[in-house]
């Protein structure tokens, strides 16, 4: 049993996780309203108390007007006969009248201090209402059904709209001291507890609310701007290292996280400029070393040996020209533009054919892209050579609008990749497959790994698809997306 008790408090506590926000926004949505609704609760409690105090204001008000209407009439009557008459048609179970036989009941020294102030209220009300001071006993003024009986916020749960129980005696100028007895309230006073507390709910609570919702959402939104901007500014820092430093306004912190990412650019800026500077010193500072061991190895007897070792050497540059065309060739060194890549495509198949080779391209974009010219050109082109070294020097290019990117897919008739893993592998700087593809002249396995490092910059992907034809590999898909940010 305890167990199960166990189990369903953290069922109970998983449920109550489930509710809560996923996103910062959510959440300080959630906190502001949460702690302004309950500042509204601690408030309407702070204006119960406050309200129990004034409680018989509105009806000694009220009553305060019927005394001085009833004097009045009273006044005007021009006889005895109809004084009564007028006694007896006003009064009622809510309103009771009657003449004093002998001296009236002074005014108790029990009354409280709310209560004397209610009796001043009804002579004030009355003095103006007939512009002549009357003489009033107060003998009780209490609240029935009021804003108050278990106190508090509870109280709007339990009762009616306040009204309030009088018990005065005033005297008639010129006709004698009348007794009243009256509960007195105000408009609503008898509506029911249902409708008032779903009629204060709405108007009090529930709008509230939804304006504290409103206006939650619209701060934390302002609030969270400079979160979205940094966001934005990471995201750009991915595809270009280069890009121009983030605006250090705005409030302190926002400045002062501003000028740290910066200078976090700036110091990966220095970085990769080190790291280019030391490669092209140490391709620099092989070039005498090789040059001397190619003189060395032209002067070798053996022609059998001279070929081996001038291979290897031939392979040590290509090697060295390769690293460094790779580190320059995933770096963005120039600024955004729109490119028509149809156009970059045809001037590429014409540089092939040119050079004897056959590649086609068709298909079309409806605008251009916007891009890093010289990187792209560069990943197409790394493409364009592997399709043709692999292909039997043919391929074909075709692209194409898809939904909110321009897709490019260039195919080879070459023997494909069998194995699929190595479909991702290949991608992997310096990494060649022992096949046919390997053995094709040229490439140092870096060509794929410059081309995806420019695609990821530009925010696309490059992938590779073997083109199967009745169960056989007939040549390889390179398929590369690029966003097309209209």
């Amino acid at each position: 049993m305890r167990r199960f008790a166990h189990f369903a408090s953290r069922l109970r506590l998983w449920r109550l996780w489930s509710l809560w926000p996923d996103t910062l926004f959510g959440r300080l949505v959630v906190i502001l309203a949460a702690g302004m609704f309950a500042g509204q609760l601690l408030t309407s409690t702070i204006w119960f108390e406050t309200h129990d105090n004034r409680t018989l204001e509105i009806p000694a008000r009220l009553f305060g007007s019927r005394l001085a209407d009833t004097v009045r009439l009273i006044q005007r009557a021009p006889n005895a006969a109809t004084r009564e008459a007028i006694v007896g048609t006003l009064g009622d179970d809510r309103y009771r009248l009657q003449w004093v036989q002998g001296a009236p009941l002074p005014v108790p020294a029990t009354l409280s201090l709310a209560q004397r102030a209610t009796a001043g209220l009804i002579e004030g009300v009355i003095r103006k209402r007939l512009s002549e001071p009357i003489d009033v006993h107060l003998i009780d003024a209490q609240v029935r059904d009021g804003a108050r009986r278990e106190g508090g916020v509870l109280s709007l749960f339990d009762s009616r709209m306040p009204t309030g129980d009088f018990h005065v005696q005033l005297q008639v100028p010129g006709q004698g001291w009348l007794d009243i007895q009256a509960n007195e309230g105000q408009a609503g006073m008898h509506t029911e507890r249902g409708a008032l507390v779903m009629d204060y709910l709405l108007r009090i609570y529930l709008l509230r609310f939804a304006a504290v919702c409103l206006i939650a959402m619209v701060a934390v939104r302002f609030a969270l701007a400079p979160l979205r901007r940094f966001a934005a500014a990471a995201e750009a820092l991915g595809r270009n290292i280069y890009r121009a430093p983030l605006a250090e306004a705005g409030p302190r912190e926002v400045r002062n996280a501003a000028h740290s990412f910066n200078a976090m650019q700036q110091q990966l800026i220095d970085s990769f400029a080190a790291r280019t500077r030391f490669l092209s010193a140490v391709s620099h500072d092989l070039r005498s070393p090789l040059t001397r061991l190619r003189l060395r190895v032209e002067m070798l007897p053996d022609p059998a040996s001279r070929e081996r070792l001038r291979g290897d050497l031939e392979d040590m540059e290509g090697m060295v020209r390769a690293t460094l065309d790779a580190v320059q060739g995933v770096e963005i060194t120039e600024p955004r533009q729109r490119i028509d890549l149809v156009s970059m495509l045809d001037g590429l198949a014409s540089d092939a054919w040119e050079q004897g080779h056959h590649v086609s391209v068709t298909g079309s974009v409806r605008a251009p892209i916007p891009g890093f010219a010289r990187n792209l050109k560069r990943c197409l082109q790394n493409l364009f050579d592997n399709a043709i070294r692999y292909g039997g020097e043919e391929a074909s290019v075709t692209v194409t609008d898809v939904e909110d990117a321009v897709r490019v897919v260039i195919s080879d008739n070459g023997p494909g990749i069998a194995d699929a893993a190595l479909l991702e592998r290949v991608f992997e700087p310096y990494f060649r497959i022992d096949s046919r593809r390997s053995d094709a002249p040229g490439g140092t396995g870096l060509g794929l790994t410059i081309a995806r490092s420019v695609a990821a910059a530009h925010g696309g992907t490059l992938v590779l698809r073997n083109r199967v034809v009745d169960g056989r590999i007939v040549g390889l898909d390179v398929q590369l997306d690029l966003p097309r940010g209209d």
